[in-house]
């Protein structure tokens, strides 16, 4: 009880200054207009802020015509290839992410020695130190997998006599064992979830190292390790399109940034993995699959547009589902005619929801994809067209797939730790600056004046 009394103490404390840490921390919208503040480094027109210049991938939304920038289809381009050609090119072998892993980490495409080597390395990698299973993932098990995995990484670094180092070959060995470890650390910290928590089985699997990652990724899941050609095929092409995305999204910043203070991989890494956990970030496909469900349980003829329409309408104006105003899986911050992962993907998830005879829920999708962006568009006023991006699918695919929805956002992070990889890999050869942005006070005297001018504004460092 004296704990208990401890707790209730500190949370009356905390409540009873909420509304003072709201007041202080309020600033006025009319000031960042005044200063021409870009909140979230974005403009008014949703154009991010440039901060830094790379080599690894590239995020095409609009084209100049006239003189006048244009939206366009979207392009998604890696290591100047487009996705497109990529995903046609080795989604129908095996390996197929660890190809594209090779092209960002090291700026080319492998060959077949290459590649052979890479792939023997990455499987030489995938083990963790002695009873580490046991005595860190199993010791206090979450449903939070995304802190269940970071606890580990940043673990890991006392097992690595040269965590500090940050030579380039010594970053390149570590990136290589968390691009190899990181299926183990979310599937592991599943399962003790699942038996801990769930009070279900438990199994623990090795990897075999003849196994792809996607391969590895179901085979560790099932308790009977069993997988179909096309299950791999599909989540493997989940992994290549989710692996990187530019320097701009949230979690690769971050990347950048701790990188740039000089801090070791594991801090980095587990700095990009708290980013990503955020929902308005990685865990916009569980959003999606909770509306789908939600649509599924308020419309009676989901083939008739008009009362789908009306329910999207509903959800907007946030009268149902979850009250926030969002058609979640619709709209991208950069892409507005289209998002190509999207494009690329729907073929994949249509081949999927046939051999799982699910094709009722993809006509459901389809519909939501086709009447969300009129609704959307009906209702708010929008600088840009509205469209499907990758998340309104994977999620669907991940539930065809049977994997349990804690695992939605650690499988995004399963595939985006080659593109942070990469982009520490990058900071640290090209860069050798810390990040360090500019905020402007905005504090008042006591008399009620504004400190902050325009003066005190250039003359930030």
């Amino acid at each position: 009880m004296a704990e208990l009394s401890r707790l209730e103490t500190l949370q009356q404390y905390a409540a009873s200054h909420k509304a003072m840490v709201k007041t202080s921390g309020q600033i006025p919208d009319d000031l960042y207009r005044e200063f021409n503040v870009k909140r979230g480094l974005r403009d008014l027109n949703g154009r991010g802020v440039l901060t830094g210049l790379t080599n690894i991938s590239e995020i095409v939304s609009r084209k100049k015509e006239n003189g006048v920038l244009v939206p366009i289809d979207g392009q998604l381009w890696y290591r100047g290839y487009p996705i497109e050609h990529l995903v046609s090119t080795y989604s129908k072998g095996r390996y197929a992410y660890e190809h594209l892993a090779y092209l960002l980490l090291f700026g080319k495409l492998p060959d077949e020695d290459e590649a052979a080597g890479f792939i023997k390395n990455l499987a030489l990698s995938r083990d963790l130190p002695t009873n580490f299973t046991r005595d860190i993932i199993m010791k206090a098990p979450t449903k939070d997998i995304m802190n269940s995995m970071t606890r580990s990484i940043l673990t890991l670094a006392s097992y690595d006599k040269e965590a500090l180092d940050t030579s380039l070959e010594n970053v390149i060995r570590q990136c290589l064992m968390l691009i190899a470890v990181f299926p183990m650390l979310a599937i592991y910290g599943y399962h003790a979830y699942n038996h801990y928590e769930n009070m279900d089985s438990m199994y623990i699997h090795r990897p075999d190292p003849d196994k792809s990652t996607a391969e590895n990724i179901l085979m560790m899941l099932r308790p009977d390790r069993a997988y179909t050609e096309i299950e791999a095929r599909v989540l493997d092409a989940a992994l290549m399109l989710h692996m990187e995305h530019g320097g701009g999204n949230n979690s690769t910043f971050t990347t950048r940034v701790v990188t740039s203070s000089g801090s070791d991989t594991y801090a980095t890494i587990g700095a990009a993995m708290s980013s990503l956990k955020g929902p308005r970030h990685g865990g916009a496909n569980i959003k999606v699959i909770e509306m789908m469900r939600d649509i599924k349980d308020h419309v009676r003829d989901r083939s008739d547009d008009e009362e789908v329409s009306a329910y999207l309408s509903k959800i907007l104006d946030g009268e149902t589902f979850d009250q926030k105003g969002l058609i979640y899986g619709m709209g991208h911050a950069v892409y507005s005619v289209s998002d190509p992962r999207e494009r690329i993907f729907k073929g994949f998830v249509e081949t999927l929801a046939e051999s799982k005879h699910r094709q009722e829920d993809m006509e459901l999708y389809r519909s939501v994809e086709r009447l969300a962006p009129d609704v959307i568009a009906k209702k708010r006023h929008i600088y840009k067209g509205v469209s499907p991006n990758v998340d309104f699918y994977s999620g669907f695919v991940y539930n065809m797939l049977d994997i349990p929805v804690e695992l939605y956002t650690p499988i995004f992070a399963i595939a985006r730790i080659t593109g942070w990889s990469a982009h520490r890999l990058e900071e640290l050869v090209g860069c050798g600056k810390i990040i360090r942005p500019a905020y402007m006070s905005v504090m008042r005297e006591e008399e009620g004046e504004l400190k902050g001018s325009p003066k005190n504004h250039d003359e930030l460092v």
